[in-house]
């Protein structure tokens, strides 16, 4: 009797710890951020990114006062693939980024060798969690 009640109390205790809230996502309004030129990547996230860069990427870094968010797209097999960000805005719980990869424009020469598209942007650091295509 007794393990019983030690069983159903600690099966209460495990229930009760799993909560799942929804994180509100609902835009309040838009963050300011720059798309971050390859050589201005702080070192130590540039050496994260080609560690990295062979599987889907979704990765921040902060630095200075500066929060660094990371979206690849993993390795694909020829050139022109591109990186756009469609969107960048606060919400209640998070920070919203939202990108989408854009394949190669029709009628533009491409070649076939292994690429691995990917966009940082930079933004005034925050620590709300970045939910990435929400």
């Amino acid at each position: 009797m007794r393990r019983m009640v030690v069983a159903v109390l600690a099966f209460a205790i495990v229930l009760s710890a799993c909560s799942v809230k929804k994180m509100d996502t609902d835009k309040i309004q838009n963050v300011e951020f720059s798309v971050v030129k390859p050589e201005e990547i702080p070192a130590e996230l540039a050496v994260e990114i080609e560690d990295g860069k062979q599987q889907e990427m979704k990765r921040t870094y902060g630095d200075k006062g500066k929060l660094y968010v990371v979206r690849g797209y993993g390795v694909r097999d020829v050139t022109g693939y591109q990186v756009e960000v469609t969107g960048c805005y606060e919400a209640k719980d998070a920070v919203v980024v939202e990108t989408k990869l854009l394949g190669p424009p029709r009628g533009e020469k491409i070649r076939k060798e292994k690429t691995y598209p990917f966009v940082v942007i930079q933004m005034e650091y925050t620590e709300k969690p970045i939910v990435f295509d929400a």
